[in-house]
């Protein structure tokens, strides 16, 4: 039992508001989940920049100089912005690949979270309220977002373990249920070049997405593709720069609840994430439909 919130904004003038707005959301969720939170805000960057999320168990030691470092190694100019055990690297946007490779050499120790041009993702262990704090994701804007709190079943309680996943750029997933074929899909996904940080089903649900991604598939595509391929119970929302997607296999049996309005559209695992929201009495609101993929995109 996990719980799951998201948050595409259509109306500009909300965007200020997205942190505190998905951070009500996702503390609400708490009782469904208290050993793990993460959050993912898509936020707009500087044209050509690119921003690479990192995390360590060591950030005094990790993050120091790093910039500096970094931009040496890339002969790119690298800024930062820490927080907490995260944090935000700004690089071109046409040498984040060289820059993880980099990063990989400079820094071993620390893990790549996501990477984009417009994602920022952060996640560790402990109750959503703690880590919303940790990381002042409430003062946080952007158009879109999504989060989730976690009860581990499949594997064990750490930061890499805790959502969202993201196996692609400004690609990222979270998941509430398990999946019985994740071991044979990982098999078949090293095969084709993918790499994995965890054991988590989940892990293996991203990078599923961003494989068939790779291959030429939209993300309807791909998450259409997700119901023949994937077994299991599952409830993914999943984020792209653009997008907002939510899919539920063909039982359903996790609970989903949807609203818009010609603000926004949202995700709960439960009305009462989305009680709070601005409008939400004036909203269209309906369960997700088994086998069925929804999809907004700016």
């Amino acid at each position: 039992m996990c719980g799951i919130v998201g948050l595409f904004l259509k109306d500009k003038s909300l965007e200020p508001q997205l942190g505190a707005l998905l951070s009500e959301m996702l503390v609400t969720m708490t009782d469904r989940g208290p050993d793990s939170a993460g959050i993912a805000i898509y936020g707009g960057g500087a044209k050509g920049h690119g921003k690479i999320t990192i995390q360590s168990a060591t950030p005094d030691a990790d993050f120091k100089g790093l910039d500096a470092e970094l931009g040496k190694k890339i002969n790119a100019k690298v800024s930062s912005t820490v927080k907490s055990t995260h944090a935000v690297l700004d690089v071109p946007a046409d040498k984040i690949g060289e820059a993880r490779v980099a990063l990989a050499e400079l820094r071993p120790n620390v893990r790549v979270m996501g990477a984009g041009e417009a994602i920022e993702i952060y996640k560790e262990v402990g109750l959503p309220i703690e880590v919303l704090k940790r990381f002042d994701i409430a003062s946080m804007g952007g158009s879109h977002g999504i989060g989730h709190t976690r009860m581990a079943t499949e594997s064990a309680v750490t930061t890499l373990g805790a959502h969202p996943f993201s196996t692609g750029p400004d690609q990222c997933l979270v998941h509430n249920g398990s999946l019985s074929n994740h071991n044979n899909l990982r098999r078949e996904l090293i095969r084709d070049g993918m790499r994995f940080e965890t054991e988590n089903d989940t892990e293996v649900a991203a990078a599923y997405l961003s494989s068939k991604i790779a291959h030429g598939q939209n993300l309807g595509e791909a998450l259409e593709s997700s119901l023949n391929d994937l077994d299991g119970f599952f409830t993914f929302v999943v984020g792209t720069k653009d997008g907002f997607g939510v899919v539920r296999d063909p039982i359903s049996c996790k609970p989903a609840v949807m609203a818009e309005t010609d603000q926004y559209v949202a995700f709960g695992s439960e009305y009462r994430a989305l009680a709070n929201l601005p409008g939400i009495e004036d909203a269209k609101v309906w369960e997700p439909e088994p086998s069925t993929v929804y999809f907004w995109e700016h």
